[in-house]
């Protein structure tokens, strides 16, 4: 069968309506309907609470409180790495950068001018460099972290669709994670630039960082940006820079010469917060 056809219903269906209806119910304080509805999501995709630095599923007073709840201190040490994952969830892809193009599934490629929003200039610092793609699944700790310091440059808005970021819709449509709604954080690091974007999907019901808040809603169809280079915006190793409203996607990009990966990594591979992601070339 081909992979095209199992996502065609999502070309038809009413992804924005939705995203904004989940986001908006999953910021309301419902009481005991909000404890039933995190309870039952719990159960159903088997969450580990044990984790959580607050494991009661009746303190949290909405479900976008649950969904984005921290761990315990010490849950997530960080390995001794250039870099480390920023997130829980699975990879979907990784590898080097082959000119401007980034693998996203078999038969599907996009280019890293497309993912920044069309900034040419900015992609071009990531010729043959490399690139991670790692997508968060519903049960998974939905906080992004940084995996390596850096000095925040820029960040960039971009609208588009919101496309299911799971695996079936990566196999199935072309340019995914530069065709939706994403935030795109510039950083400059000791090594060089970096680029991590949060990628936005249906019943995302919005994006946040740790330097703005909230970053959509608002919604529309022109592309926003934030300078930052005159401000002294250090985030360390590990920190928390960004949470999701519901699961999706970070994509990552760094110059050349290509990344050392893991070698235990491979694609679908689950991965934790903290793990070792990769080394520069050399180190």
């Amino acid at each position: 069968m081909s992979d095209r056809l199992p996502v065609l219903p999502q070309y038809v269906f009413p992804k924005q309506a939705l995203t904004s209806f989940a986001g908006w119910v999953a910021d309301k304080d419902r009481g005991a309907v909000t404890t039933w509805i995190i309870r039952r999501f719990v159960a159903k995709y088997g969450v580990d609470m044990s984790e959580a630095l607050d494991s009661d599923i009746a303190s949290y007073p909405s479900f976008n409180a649950f969904f984005t709840r921290a761990l315990k201190p010490g849950a997530r040490p960080l390995a001794a790495a250039d870099l480390v994952s920023p997130v829980d969830g699975a990879i979907s892809q990784y590898g080097p950068i082959e000119g401007d193009q980034i693998f996203q599934a078999k038969g599907h490629r996009y280019t890293t001018t497309a993912l920044v929003g069309g900034d040419a200039a900015l992609a071009a610092r990531f010729q043959h460099g490399s690139f991670a793609t790692l997508y968060l699944s519903p049960r998974d700790y939905h906080r992004i972290h940084m995996p390596c310091d850096g000095r925040l440059l820029r960040m960039i808005y971009v609208p588009g669709d919101l496309f299911s970021v799971n695996p079936t819709t990566a196999r199935g449509v072309p340019g995914l994670f530069a065709r939706n709604e994403r935030v795109v954080c510039v950083f400059e690091t000791a090594r060089g630039p970096f680029v991590l974007v949060l990628v936005g999907a249906t019943i995302v019901g919005s994006m946040a960082t740790a330097w703005h808040g909230v970053v959509n809603p608002p919604r529309g169809g022109d592309v926003r940006e934030w300078q930052y280079e005159d401000q002294q915006i250090l985030l360390r190793q590990g920190q928390e820079m960004g949470r999701f409203l519901l699961g999706s996607t970070v994509v990552m990009l760094f110059p050349a010469p290509p990344l050392a990966f893991n070698p235990a990594w491979s694609p679908t591979r689950p991965v934790r917060l903290g793990e070792a992601m990769a080394n520069y070339a050399g180190a």
